[in-house]
């Protein structure tokens, strides 16, 4: 005996369900976790100090900085100036003129320095009364 008609029809629609309803398959390319965070460059900063100490009465400081250019002023001893920079490489210079000693200077000294990060970088001394420029300079590199 043959099958009837309507069980042949309900067949071939179940199998065509059965194909239909296989799982989809969905293509993501996007990532799973959020994109990482980009890495920030860290700026070291530097700092700088000009000092200028002695027994003279006044002194003329002049100073050379990337923050400030040509600096100059004129004030009694001891002088500190401090800055910050952020580089790897700096160019600096100071110098110091001594205007005057005190009338009872029997030993008369003058001295200045640089320093970066509290070492020092530079620095020069005088033990005499002449009234010349006493200076130092350079180019600091990390």
């Amino acid at each position: 005996m043959r099958n009837p008609p309507w069980r042949t029809l309900l067949l071939v629609t179940l199998s065509a369900l059965a194909i239909a309803c296989r799982p989809t398959t969905i293509v993501n390319n996007l990532p799973n976790n959020p994109s990482p965070l980009p890495v920030a460059v860290v700026v070291v900063k530097h700092t700088i100090q000009f000092r200028v100490t002695g027994n003279a009465s006044s002194v003329r400081v002049r100073y050379s900085t990337p923050v400030d250019g040509l600096g100059q002023v004129v004030t009694s001893l001891p002088y500190f100036n401090t800055f910050q920079v952020a580089g790897d490489a700096v160019f600096l210079s100071l110098e110091a003129t001594p205007i005057s000693y005190g009338y009872g200077v029997l030993y008369p000294f003058l001295s200045i320095q640089i320093a970066v990060d509290n070492v020092v970088f530079r620095e020069a001394t005088a033990a005499d009364f002449l009234l010349a420029p006493l200076s130092t300079s350079g180019q600091w590199r990390q």
